[in-house]
């Protein structure tokens, strides 16, 4: 395993944080979130088409390097599902509603931690697919759930 896969797949080191590095690094990813938010959907979209694609391979490698299926430190997957929980904000919202990125987060974590179905089935699948995709069918549940908070008015 190469020191890049290492660097991806604990997000620059995010994942090394001592307590609660999955929460740590969804935290970061929102505050990261905001200058694409900023930006517009599109350079959203790309953010998490980057995490996943860099994702997949990277934490499916760390995995297996520490043979451990889905290590605590290996985080690049929140990142991933933060995101897409975000991207209702990014089509609906302008960036200064600070509230509308408190409950994505909440929400987003919410759901990656209590797995209803099918976030773990997704976690079944094999190596770093699996790794990444249940964090995506979570910010996925978050994304819709958002996108009717927001469509009714409610946030």
């Amino acid at each position: 395993m190469t020191r890049l896969a290492v660097w991806f797949a604990t997000c620059f080191g995010l994942g090394r944080f001592p307590v609660a590095p999955g929460t740590f690094t969804s935290a970061i990813a929102t505050l990261a979130a905001i200058p694409l938010v900023l930006l517009g959907w599109k350079a959203l979209v790309l953010g998490i088409c980057a995490a996943t694609v860099l994702g997949i391979p990277a934490c499916g490698s760390y995995a297996r390097s520490t043979r451990i299926y889905d290590p605590s430190d290996c985080v690049l997957d929140e990142v991933a599902g933060q995101w897409l929980a975000l991207l209702p904000v990014a089509i609906a919202v302008t960036g200064d509603r600070w509230p509308v990125y408190v409950l994505a987060f909440v929400a987003f974590r919410f759901f990656d931690i209590w797995k209803p179905w099918p976030v773990w089935q997704a976690e079944r699948l094999p190596g770093g697919t699996g790794i990444v995709a249940d964090d995506i069918v979570a910010g996925a549940y978050t994304a819709l759930i958002l996108s009717g908070l927001l469509w009714a008015g409610w946030v």
